[in-house]
């Protein structure tokens, strides 16, 4: 029964988790967080998660029950990510693994989360909607890879939530996504945006630049609310995604949907999600703050399937990559 240990730290969220054969031993987290109207810089973060990762290595024991004896393997993100953060993670992955004489394995970020959706939810071959500060993609599995089919072409829906929050200056605690979701719920008139959906891909960009350039006068003029921009924003945005997470579902002739990422834990878009799967016959599979948001135990359980698979990474390839694509990994843990 092999445990995994496993590192996250990629952005501005730093985790330590454990993992024993499909189990959820333990999973601290911390969150590094920024005033209203700023966003998070790389060099601040890396700051921030050397500081407290190894109080989340021992906490994160602690809660397992377990000591470095029982663990199997170290796992961390290898990518993608931000250069910074990621690096200070890894260091200390390579010198826990080395101290204690264990594997490492380099796992990539996107199959953490693809994987933890599938552990927790125990969905066997959805079609993945990974929707997340950094990255905005669709994807399905085949032929022993998680192929892409769509994605956004400038920036990710997590980064455009976080970009309008920082021009309407809300609070980035205990995060911008959640508190437009929550200022959502209060609006009650619907703000016509750009809607960008070029065949499986989105834009995202052109609602971004269209809020930050009519925003503070649609507010001082009295058109609408903040809350009538959070509420368009969603609105607009969440149909994007789910028109192509179907259309890919038609393509792969799929009855499961997975949303898996940061912004997947919005409830607001698992109420699309489930209204256009309920609608094609098909279930949809997702799962709460815990799980959706970056975490170690993400990492953890990509990490336990590829040991059991054979995977091994050398030290001497155990650096990190900023840009490190989910099709880029060879899934041979899977049939």
């Amino acid at each position: 029964m092999p445990a995994v240990l496993g590192f996250e730290g990629s952005a501005n969220k730093i985790g330590v988790g454990v993992v024993r054969d499909g189990k959820v031993l333990a999973n601290p987290r911390r969150t590094y967080v920024t005033p209203p109207g700023t966003g998070f810089l790389p060099g601040d973060t890396a700051r921030h998660h050397r500081a407290v990762i190894l109080d989340l290595l021992q906490e994160a024991l602690t809660e397992a029950g377990l000591t470095s004896e029982d663990i199997d393997c170290i796992a961390y993100t290898k990518g993608p990510g931000m250069g910074a953060p990621l690096v200070s993670v890894a260091v200390v992955a390579r010198t826990v693994a080395q101290l204690w004489n264990k594997p490492l394995l380099g796992v990539n970020h996107c199959i953490g989360h693809i994987e933890m959706g599938r552990l927790i939810t125990g969905a066997t071959n959805p079609t993945v909607l990974y929707v997340s500060g950094g990255n905005t993609q669709v994807i399905a599995y085949s032929e022993h890879r998680y192929r892409i089919f769509g994605e956004t072409i400038d920036i990710a829906v997590g980064n455009c939530l976080d970009r309008f929050a920082r021009v309407l200056k809300i609070s980035n605690d205990p995060s911008p996504g959640y508190n437009i979701e929550q200022m959502a719920k209060r609006g009650k008139k619907l703000v016509e945006l750009p809607y960008t959906v070029k065949g499986m891909d989105v834009s995202f960009s052109g609602i971004l630049s269209f809020i930050e350039d009519v925003a503070q006068r649609m507010l001082a003029t009295g058109e609408c609310t903040p809350e009538d921009l959070c509420f368009s924003l969603q609105e607009t945005v969440f149909a994007m995604l789910v028109e192509i997470t179907e259309r890919a579902m038609a393509h792969c002739g799929s009855q499961e949907a997975l949303i898996v990422g940061g912004v997947g834990c919005n409830v607001r878009l698992q109420e699309m999600m489930e209204t256009m799967c309920q609608e094609r016959g098909a279930r949809l599979f997702a799962t709460d703050e815990r799980f959706c948001i970056d975490n170690g135990a993400m990492i953890a359980q990509a990490g336990w399937e590829m040991f059991q698979a054979g995977h091994r990474t050398p030290l001497s390839e155990s650096g990190i990559t900023q840009r490190y694509r989910t099709d880029e990994v060879e899934v041979t843990w899977r049939d």
